[in-house]
């Protein structure tokens, strides 16, 4: 048996232990694993943020996902990660710079056509029971402006608004506090998750609360159990990323998330389907 084997045969007799161990001991909240976030609609099983990835985890069970908002020159909010369109499409440049009208050539580097927030919502509009995360990619100033970020959101809470069914969570996201204290300008009751590249800590659940953030999206790295409790106690939803093995989400699980992070949805949800029901009352 090689390392890597052996080290998956111990960490899942370690996480069937920690299981049972929870069933016993807390009855009424046992069954709740964490939930699977598709990141980027799994950007390591499919072509990030393209509509085939989104389709295809949805019709495989999955009801998170996670997707990067920017808005085009002429005010048009579209799907993408990048600064620029270089790594993933066939053109190059920010899309900020760009007219919608420009879009319709462009191709992902394996076909796809680029992906507009509103046809992302209407895909999702009659779909309830989905939970649902939307960045706002607006950390760089160059590109966004005070002034621009105030348009941004506007436009960005009226179509969450307006295709949102009942029953889903959507959630606005971002590394960027300016587009997360407009959100809560414009909306007191609108959930939102700040996100850090840093394991969770007493400074970062602080910054949450300054920020009337509900959700809070940290490192899974680092990140203690502890302090996890701590913030779903003070009634924050933790998120745990990045993941890009199983071995991310047998953590997420053991760390007690909320919400576990993956480039790699579909083969998580295999891996949940095979963990143990738990024990009837």
């Amino acid at each position: 048996m090689n390392r890597m084997l052996m080290f998956r045969c111990v960490l899942m007799c370690q996480l069937l232990a920690g299981l049972t161990l929870s069933w016993n001991c807390h009855a009424d909240d046992t069954a709740q694993l964490p939930l699977i976030l598709a990141h980027r609609g799994g950007a390591h099983e499919y072509e990030e943020n393209t509509m085939e990835g989104f389709q295809a985890c949805y019709e495989r069970g999955i009801r998170g996902f996670e997707t990067d908002i920017r808005m085009t020159k002429d005010g048009v909010l579209v799907l993408l990660h990048d600064d620029t369109l270089d790594r993933t499409h066939d053109a190059s440049g920010p899309v900020e710079n760009k007219l919608a009208s420009e879009l319709n050539s462009v191709r992902t580097k394996q076909g796809q056509s680029f992906l507009l927030l509103e046809e992302f919502l209407q895909y999702f509009e009659d779909k309830p029971g989905v939970y649902l995360e939307l960045e706002m990619k607006t950390k760089n100033k160059d590109l966004y402006p005070d002034a621009r970020v105030a348009e941004y959101c506007q436009k960005l809470h009226a179509f969450a608004k307006q295709y949102k069914p009942a029953g889903s969570d959507y959630l606005f996201t971002s590394f960027d506090e300016r587009p997360l204290v407009t959100m809560r300008q414009l909306d007191a009751d609108w959930p939102t998750a700040i996100i850090a590249s840093q394991p969770l800590s007493e400074e970062f659940i602080e910054r949450a609360k300054r920020l009337q953030a509900t959700h809070i999206a940290c490192r899974i790295t680092g990140t203690s159990r502890d302090m996890v409790k701590k913030a779903q106690e003070l009634g924050y939803k933790v998120n745990g990323w990045p993941g890009h093995r199983v071995e991310d989400y047998y953590l997420a699980i053991g760390l007690g998330l909320d919400v576990a992070c993956t480039d790699i949805p579909t083969a998580i949800q295999k891996t949940k389907e095979s963990l143990p029901a738990p024990p009837q009352k």
